[in-house]
């Protein structure tokens, strides 16, 4: 991978919102089938953060695009109970895709956020020999969420798509603020500082550093190919950036830790909500981060803000 960022953009096409109280949280164990793969460039027609255009029409705005059509099985669940989302990829005459190129040791990434940008999932599910995607979910709150499906079919030629689709979750309704910007996140015992400028048009570095005890973790693992990934979601529309890191593993020059950089810029002014997903001791985790862009705040520079230490961010495999 080379060391500039990538970025893929979404929007969502419906403009719900509601709230969860929210911060950082824990996650499950990395499963053993998750072991790194070389970082592989994915081909997007997205705007990049090294010369995109920042004013285009963010990808993944659409449920069907060049030709193929995110069918999501399971349009509904229930708050806080297990249940399965199935969904499949169909290609321009209604077939399942049953063929894909695997993108960081995996065919397909799914990420699903609430529409408050609290909840976030980075959810691996895995394919029937006909094409249908499965994945357990058990989302806290009721309300709009929304699915984004990252995926490069095999067909020589395609490129990387990105599909989105909501996911309606019933139940008791409750609607919360955003967390407020804050140059820390802390999550199982591990604290995570922000240091760089988010900046809309502009590229521009973001580092975060891990510690634990207050002590730097210079030993992270490689997750997925890296010491880190980095999803941003837009507030309101829910625009999607996923940005690579720096570097990677085994390249000579990354150190694993405790600094994680990224390259990355926001498509335009407004609130941004920042997931960083780390490795240590076995286990996958995610910090979270509100920043602004713009005629607000820039990110990283405010004061630690308490009370949010603890909330419904997962990493679940």
């Amino acid at each position: 991978m080379n060391t500039g960022m990538r970025i893929t953009a979404f929007a969502a096409a419906l403009a719900a919102t509601f709230g969860t109280a929210y911060g950082v949280g824990g996650a499950d164990p990395a499963a053993p089938d998750q072991e790194p793969a070389a970082h592989a460039e994915h081909e997007s027609p997205a705007p990049s953060g090294d010369g995109g255009h920042a004013d285009a029409t963010p990808a993944g705005l659409q449920i069907s695009q060049a030709g193929y059509t995110l069918d999501l099985g399971t349009p509904r669940v229930t708050a806080g109970e297990k249940s399965e989302l199935r969904f499949t990829v169909r290609d321009r005459d209604g077939r399942q895709v049953t063929s894909y190129r695997r993108e960081h040791g995996k065919e397909l990434h799914l990420v699903l956020a609430s529409r408050d940008l609290v909840t976030y999932r980075h959810l691996h599910p895995t394919r029937a020999a006909d094409g249908t995607w499965s994945t357990p979910v058990d989302l806290p709150a009721a309300g709009t969420y929304r699915v984004f499906a990252d995926f490069t079919p095999a067909t020589e030629g395609a490129g990387g798509l990105t599909l989105g689709a909501d996911l309606a979750v019933s139940g008791t309704y409750r609607a919360p603020a955003l967390p407020e910007p804050a140059a820390t996140a802390s999550v199982d015992g591990y604290t995570v500082a922000l240091r760089g400028d988010l900046r809309p048009g502009k590229a521009s570095e973001l580092t975060l550093s891990v510690s634990r005890d207050g002590r730097p973790v210079t030993d992270l693992e490689p997750y997925l190919g890296a010491y880190g990934h980095l999803v941003a979601l837009r507030s309101g529309d829910l625009a999607y950036l996923h940005v690579h890191p720096n570097g990677e593993p085994g390249d000579g020059t990354t150190a694993p830790g405790p600094d994680v950089s990224f390259t990355a810029t926001a498509p335009t002014p407004g609130t941004y909500r920042l997931f960083l997903d780390f490795q240590h001791d076995g286990t996958v985790r995610t910090a979270a981060f509100t920043v602004r862009t713009g005629e607000t705040a820039p990110a990283g520079t405010p004061e630690p803000t308490a009370g949010e230490e603890h909330g419904d961010d997962d990493h679940r495999h």
